[in-house]
């Protein structure tokens, strides 16, 4: 990974990423409201209510991972007998199957 790679997934960086996402989401929604959007908001502020629900989204599986992997009970589902439990998932995750988890 080459520095440039490196400050980019660094936790500031990320938070800042974030940070400023969140307010274009909410300044694009104003020109919404306001009547004023373009068809390019428009399109802008579905795209980043999609990140901003798909983040949300992995954050929770993050937090529902973590209280199962502490012995703790989360909403899950099974597919089958022989598949690992997984998280219900609508998106967002960074894999369907998350480490076997005892629950």
């Amino acid at each position: 990974m080459n520095a440039d790679n490196k400050n980019k997934k660094s936790h500031e960086a990320l938070l800042t990423i974030g940070k400023v996402t969140l307010e274009k989401l909410e300044s694009i929604a104003s020109k919404i409201r306001d009547d004023v959007a373009t068809e390019t908001d428009r399109f802008n502020h579905d795209i980043l209510r999609e990140i901003v629900s798909l983040a949300m989204n992995r954050v929770s599986v993050n937090q529902n991972e973590s209280v199962v992997e502490q012995g703790g009970r989360a909403w899950t589902e099974r597919t089958s007998e022989s598949h690992y439990p997984h998280i219900r998932l609508h998106g967002g995750a960074l894999e369907d199957d998350p480490l076997k988890m005892r629950i």
